[in-house]
Order: C-alpha cells, then structure tokens, then sequence
C-alpha cells in the first residue's frame, strides 16, 4: 500500500520493502524471547505483518495492541527496540507513514540516552559472557535503535504530506542529544524552507530538543509578531526550556496570543500541549524571584483577559501556581477575584472554585464568596466550599443556614485526609443545624460521617446533640459510637454508656464491637469488649473474617485489645494463634496485622520477646509494592517498644536510607538504640526527607521530638529555610489539599524555630557526636 506520490521511488522501496524479504528477516527474529509489557513478544510479528498489510482494519488493530504491548502507557521493553527497524522500513515504504512515525517517536520518547560505557550486546540488552560491560537497559536499547533509524525517519522530513513531515520531525527530536549528529542538520534545511505553521513549530522544538545551545538563537528569533502563532508560541516555550531570561517580548508574545491551547491542539507533541501551564511550571521550577513575578504578571493579566477562555486557561494554571509557590496565593488574589466576579453567577472559568485554594490569603474574595453562596444550586454549593477555606468563621453561619443542600462545602467544613482540609470551628447556628440533619439522614452515603467528623471535631461543644445521635444510633450503628463519646458530657455518660451497653448484645459482630469499643472508651468497662473480641479473632484466624463487615478485622481487634491492656490477659492465646506463620509469604494486610498483634501482645504481656521477631520479619522485608506505610507501621511499634527491641536497630538502620522511612525509623532508633545514633548523621537525612518532599512533616516532627537545639549551624540553616523559602516543601495530595497542608507545615517549622530562639525548646536532644 503505497502512496501515489511516491511511485517514483519505486526501485528504492522494491528494495527496501520487498514483502517477502521482510517476512523473513522479521520471521528470523526468536520474538518469543523477547518481552513486553505482557511478557512473551511472540505476537508482535503477528502485529507488524497486519500494520503493513492492505486490510484498514486489522492494521488499525495492529497499532492498537502495539501501543498497548511495545509502549504501555510511555514504558518501552526489549521487544520496542527490536520492532523499530521493521517500523522504520513500514514508514518508510509509505505505508501509514505519519501513525507509524508516531509509534517511533514514542519509542525514542520512552528510551534514554545510551551509556557510552554500557555495552548493547549482540541481543540489545543480554550482557555476552565475559565482556565485563554494563547491560544496556531496554531505554537505552530503544533510543539507540531508533537514532540508528534515523536515516530512514529524516527522508520523511521532506515528505509532500504535512502530516507526515510533522511526524517526523517530532520522532527525530526524541531522539534527543544521541541523535543530534544526523538529525540537526535535516532538522534545520527543513526548517530553512518550511512553510506550514505546525512542521515549523514542531521542527524547533525537535532541535532544541536535540541542541539546546545551537538552537537558541532561532528560538529568541521567531517569538516576534511576524511569526505565525503556532510558531510563536513554540517558540517562546523553547525560550523557557532553554533558560533564556524571560523578556518582555516573552510576555507580549504569550498575552497576543491568548488563549493558548488552540495552538498546540494539532501538535504532536502532547507532553507540551497547555502552554501556558507549561512555560510557568518551567519558570517556577527556576526558583529565583525574577521568574516567579515574571509568572505572577503574566497570571494577573490573563485572568483580567476579556476572553473567557484565556481566563479558563489561566485558573487552571493559578492552581498550580499556589501548589508550589508560597507567594502565588497572596499575589494571585485580587486578579483571582476578578475573574470570578466577570464570570458573574455561571462560574464559567472556574474561578470562583480556584479562590478555595488561597485558603486565608483569599480574605479579598470573602465578600464575593458570601454573596454568590447565598444563592441556589451548585454554584452557591461550590463558592461556600471556597469560603470555607477562606472564612471558616463566616462560613459557619452560611452552612447552618441549607446544610442539606450543600454537600460539597459540607465536606469542606467537616475535614479531610491526613487533616489537610479545614474544619469550620463550633458554630450555635451550625450545631442546630447539624442536629436537625441527624434526624433525618438516611443510612449510607457520605453524610453521617461528615456530620460526626465536624461534631467530634467540637468536642464538648456539641453536646446538645446527644439526644439525635442516640435516636440515630440504631441506623448508623458503626459511624455514630465513637462521636458520642467525643461530646458526651460528664453527666450524660451513664445514659450514653446504658445505650451503648445494651447494643453490644444485639445486631452484627462489627456493630457490637463498636459499641464495646466506644463503651470501654467512655467508662473503661471491658467486660463486653474482650468475648466479642475473642470470637472476632478466632473466626479471623480459621479463614473466615469473623462475622463482622470489617475489611481488617485482625488488625481491628488487636488494636482494641491493646487499648485494653494488662486486663485483656485472656486474648493472649487468640492474638498468638492469629499470627502468620514465621517466613510465610505474606502480603501488606497481612504484615500489618501482624504488627498491630505484635504491639498488643507487648501492652497486655509486658513482654517484648514475642513482639521482636514479628517486627524484625516486617521490617526486613522492603521489597514489596506499595510496603511505605506498613513500614512505617512497623517502626512505630518498634519504637513503642523501648530499649526491649535493641535487636532490631540493624533493621532500623537499614531503612533510613528512604527518605520516605527516614523519619520513622529515625525516631525508632531513638527509642530502641539511642547510643548509636550519630546527632548530624541523623539531622541531614531528617533535613533531606523533609526538603525533597519524600516525607515533610514526619521529618519536621522527628526534627522537632530530637530537639532542634541540638542541630548544628548548617542544620539549623536548613530547618529555617524550610519555614522561608518560597517553593512549597509539601509537593502533592489530594486536589486542594497541597497548599493548606504545606502552610500548616510551615507554621510548624517557624514555630520551633521561634521555640528555639526563645529558649522553650522542651524536647530532648539527639546524641551529640563524639
């Protein structure tokens, strides 16, 4: 299936491209040997005969399993290098010539430069005996077999169909510096005599892809006004990758041309295909003052834009803006509440939403949040969610006025993951409305939790609404226990404690349990808790998950028990026999029961010789997926233990060298070992967990428990810097939950700071340094 245009080529694809020549180079391939992403590769022959066959359909479906199993989702394998002369050879021949360039480049977009000292081997990848090199990884194997393609992919540079010349000129800029030698200059004749808006935006960003330095002087060139717009604004990204310093022709080009996306929606670049969110991440990632205010202006004049649809870029941009810059909240407010008060009542931009994120640096839209949430729908729903950030106070009253009709701000209101949402303070008027909720809410849904998380949250406060939660009791059996404990008030805890005494002797395991566990936690009463949690553990143990609904009933019932203690003596055998077999395989649920059966048989034995070994299996296993937090579980308990789990410190050791297990095993160490820790050994790797983001406030904590004012002058520096510096230290979470996460951390580093300074510093100190 060649194209008409490239008859004249002929006696060149015959060669090239002669079909029964190509079977059997591709059948003489052993692909059963080599891997995909599903394993074996013996169907990617199958593959490539169907992608260059004349049936439309099956070669549709072809490059659909190919993108699925030679470039799953970006990632490349052994058999994504050994398809890509076969690929080359396919374009090349005309046939589907722009998808197929597509496929390529996004082989070459997944690989990495090779390593000069790595050797690729006969195999692409296998190591041969006794040539000492390094195996080439199956990145570098991929890169290198397209830059050896590249002959092939930059005849297409020239091809008639703008598509194609498009196509191939992204394919050759991945493949990057490797590649430089031979496609730099195809990529700039091209580039001499292009014409089509889309080739000349797609080759400059393939040769500063391919030569930064070289490349510059035609990026800076073509921001102006005469440039077409697509070559435009390439033009000044490249700029910015490049790290030209951003001038003000950068900003006027970037405002003319706005709204931006448009520009790059036929670019086959897709990694770049929102400009403005692009060149301001690159400018923000500079971290100097200069590009933050470069950003800032180009932000404050965009969201001001008349054209609701650079607005609706904008706001998205701000988002991210305020996630990693302490500044951009403040700075970004008063355009932010501009935007949203042009957007009138649709909230079209989404401006109105985006004001959440400044949290109390959003003061300015206060009153507009106010008015727009006394309105109807979703969109008042969505403004009082952001003044809830805003003005938790004003908030308050606004909520208490339709609290059933708005979901979204109760959320808001009532908390979130991790305590990275604000939760509105005690409020009369909310606290009325939240019991005349309670008498009406449904079982199921999201409801009962929010209203107990905000009533839990006021404490004693709330206290007036004993009597709803009690009448809501027997339809929320699981969710209400633990809120009436948090508002009971003294002199309602015998009729509380009447209520919950009676329900440990009806209904399900789980819902009994439950009303034991809140019964022990009011009173101290076990009597009811510890048969209930001996049947939860038997039934556990056998295989059948007890008869409750938990999901982790061990783990449940051993943290009951613990909080029980020396007086649950009687579960000891339960809790033994619920334990995994010693060196059994075992997955994260079932470590983590573990570890919590491990902390009670301490708290009720006072015994640590059983618990020891427990957590030494855990904690020497790190190899599995998804282990962080089971890890971190388990040095938890291990600290919990004291001095008894000294055995366990080589562990312990082990696993500082994870910023992410820093912290934990840190204070760990501390606990079981402190003689060997070493005071700046510790407080950098602290300092570096913290600083990279990996685990910010379980490093401050740590930071804070060892004493800060045992840190040395560079130390101190550093901690100080972490309350100072503009790029936020908290880099992800859940949406809207970076910045007011990263502000609390920051109130916690300042204030041990200040402690430190005034000497009120209490905590104890890391060992000094011999």
């Amino acid at each position: 299936m060649i194209d008409a245009m490239d008859f004249d080529r002929a006696p060149f694809l015959d060669e090239l491209f002669h079909a029964e020549s190509f079977r059997a180079e591709l059948d003489a391939q052993p692909w059963a040997s080599y891997t995909h992403a599903y394993g074996s590769a013996e169907d990617v022959p199958g593959c490539l005969r169907a992608l260059a066959g004349d049936d439309d359909a099956a070669a549709e479906e072809a490059q659909s399993e190919l993108y699925g199993s030679i470039l799953h989702q970006g990632s490349v394998y052994e058999a994504s290098a050994k398809a890509v002369p076969f690929l080359a050879r396919i374009a090349a021949a005309g046939i589907r010539t722009a998808d197929v360039l597509l496929l390529i480049g996004g082989i070459a977009e997944g690989g990495t430069d090779p390593d000069p000292g790595a050797d690729p081997g006969p195999d692409l990848g296998s190591d041969p005996a006794g040539s000492g090199a390094a195996r080439e990884s199956d990145e570098a194997a991929c890169r290198r077999a397209v830059v050896a393609q590249l002959p092939l992919l930059l005849a297409s540079v020239e091809h008639e169909d703008r598509a194609v010349r498009q196509a191939a000129a992204w394919a050759a800029g991945w493949t990057g510096t490797a590649g430089a030698a031979l496609a730099v200059p195809a990529l700039r004749d091209r580039a001499a005599v292009e014409k089509d808006p889309l080739v000349r935006a797609e080759l400059l960003t393939s040769l500063v892809e391919s030569d930064p330095e070289g490349s510059a002087s035609a990026a800076a060139g073509a921001v102006g006004p005469d440039s077409p717009p697509e070559l435009r604004i390439a033009a000044v990204m490249a700029c910015a990758d490049i790290g030209l310093p951003w001038t003000r022709d950068h900003h006027e080009a970037v405002l003319d041309l706005l709204p931006l996306d448009r520009l790059a929606a036929d670019r086959y670049d897709h990694s770049r295909n929102e400009p403005l969110h692009d060149i301001c991440l690159t400018l923000l990632d500079r971290d100097t003052e200069a590009d933050r205010e470069a950003v800032f202006a180009l932000l404050d004049a965009a969201l001001r834009s008349a054209d609701p649809e650079a607005r609706t870029e904008a706001v998205w941009v701000v988002t991210t803006a305020c996630e990693l810059s302490r500044s951009a909240p403040v700075r970004l407010a008063p355009a932010l509440v501009s935007a949203a008060a042009e957007d009138g009542t649709d909230d079209e931009t989404g401006a109105l939403s985006a004001l959440g994120r400044l949290g109390p640096s959003g003061a300015p839209a206060a009153d507009l949040l106010a008015a727009r949430a006394a309105g109807d729908g979703d969109t008042a729903d969505r403004a009082l969610e952001a003044l809830v950030a805003v003005d938790p106070v004003r908030a308050a009253s606004l909520l208490a006025r339709d609290l059933e009709r708005r979901p979204r701000a109760l959320q808001a209101a009532s908390g979130g993951p991790a305590d990275s949402l604000p939760v509105v303070p005690y409020d009369p008027e909310l606290l009325a409305a939240v019991r005349r909720r309670l008498a009406t809410m449904e079982p199921g849904g999201t409801t009962p939790f929010r209203l107990t998380a905000l009533l839990a949250s006021w404490g004693p406060d709330a206290s007036g609404a004993v009597p709803e939660l009690l009448a809501a009791l027997p339809a929320h059996p699981r969710v209400l226990p633990k809120a009436l404990v948090a508002v009971c008030p003294p002199g309602r805890r015998a009729e509380v404690a009447d209520v919950l005494r009676a329900r440990t002797g009806t209904g399900p395991a789980d819902e009994r349990i439950e009303a034991a566990r809140a019964l022990h936690e009011l009173t101290g009463d076990h009597g009811a808790l510890l048969p209930l949690l001996a049947e939860l553990l038997v039934g556990s143990a056998r295989g059948g998950g007890g008869s409750g609904g938990s999901a982790e009933p061990i783990r449940e019932a051993a943290e009951a028990a613990a909080a029980v203690g020396p007086a649950a003596a009687s579960l000891v055998p339960a809790l033994r026999a619920a334990l995994n077999s010693p060196g059994a395989e075992r997955n994260n649920p079932q470590m983590d029961d573990d570890i919590a059966l491990a902390v009670a048989l301490h708290r009720i034995t006072g015994d640590a010789a059983e618990a020891v070994p427990v957590l030494a299996g855990v904690l020497g296993d790190r190899d599995g997926l998804w282990r962080r937090w089971t890890l971190v579980r388990a040095a938890a308990a291990a600290e919990s233990l004291g001095p008894a789990a000294r055995p366990l410190a080589p562990v312990l050791k082990a696993l500082l060298a994870d910023p992410r297990q820093t912290p934990s095993a840190a204070l760990a160490l501390r606990a079981v070992a402190p003689d060997d820790l070493d005071a700046g050994h510790m407080a950098g790797l602290l300092l570096d967990a913290a600083e990279t983001g990996a685990a910010p406030f379980e490093a401050v904590d740590a930071l804070v428990a060892f004493g800060t004012d045992a840190l040395s002058d560079e130390h101190r520096a550093r901690f100080t810097e972490l309350g100072e510096r503009d790029r936020r230290v908290v880099r992800s979470g859940l949406d809207g939950t970076v910045e007011i996460t990263d502000e609390r951390l920051r109130a916690r580093v300042r204030a041990a700071v200040r402690d430190e300074w005034t000497g009120t510093n209490g905590q104890g100190q890391i060992a000094k340094e011999d």
